[in-house]
């Protein structure tokens, strides 16, 4: 049996978004590297387009229809709130 005022995180890192006790959403914004010049260039992670660095034009991401592919050699940290 489980306790609705105390429910599991784990639970609800799983449950749809808007079925979640407290709604949130799935994406956020974070930096990434560039391998080549390391410039950090800010990024949604659900973005639909493109995203070249704006120093050395290289591919950092390419939309997939959800969250964005990273290029290999790109790190990204996640933005706090």
């Amino acid at each position: 049996m489980e306790d609705l005022c105390n429910p599991n995180q784990e639970n609800q890192k799983c449950k749809n978004k808007l079925k979640r006790l407290i709604q949130s959403p799935n994406s956020y914004f974070m930096d990434v590297k560039c391998p080549g010049c390391l410039c950090l260039t800010t990024i949604f992670s659900h973005s639909q387009t493109l995203i070249e660095c704006e120093k050395c034009s290289t591919l950092l991401c390419e939309p997939t229809g959800g969250k964005v592919r990273l290029n290999q050699a790109c790190l990204y940290y996640q933005k706090s709130n």
